[in-house]
């Protein structure tokens, strides 16, 4: 398989809910990039699907008072299943994001 990575990957390990109805609840992120998201989820999305997601950005990591949350689409290029841990890596191109305000996360719960 060739690598065609078109930028630095950063490894961040961060819980995420998946939205809608993907029947693929929740997972974690693995590593982000500029183009794109590689996340471990329960289930098996199809390659060309698009996912709705929110990563929980703890307070900690970034020295505020809350959690931030960030609300993405992406688009489902790679699936690798996993043996190991039961579920699914994902690699998804990043579509669009948006940074939620603390009542826009509250309500997607």
């Amino acid at each position: 398989m060739t690598d065609i990575r078109t930028s630095r990957r950063f490894q961040v390990h961060l819980p995420l809910k998946v939205l809608g109805d993907q029947k693929v609840p929740t997972g974690s992120t693995e590593n982000i990039s500029a183009a794109g998201i590689y996340l471990w989820v329960d289930g098996e999305p199809e390659i060309g699907s698009f996912l709705e997601f929110e990563i929980t950005v703890p307070r900690e990591s970034i020295g505020t008072e809350k959690e931030a949350k960030i609300r993405c689409k992406g688009r489902v290029v790679r699936c690798d299943p996993s043996s190991d841990n039961g579920q699914t890596g994902i690699a998804c191109v990043i579509e669009d994001y948006d940074f939620l305000r603390t009542a826009e996360s509250e309500a997607t719960e």
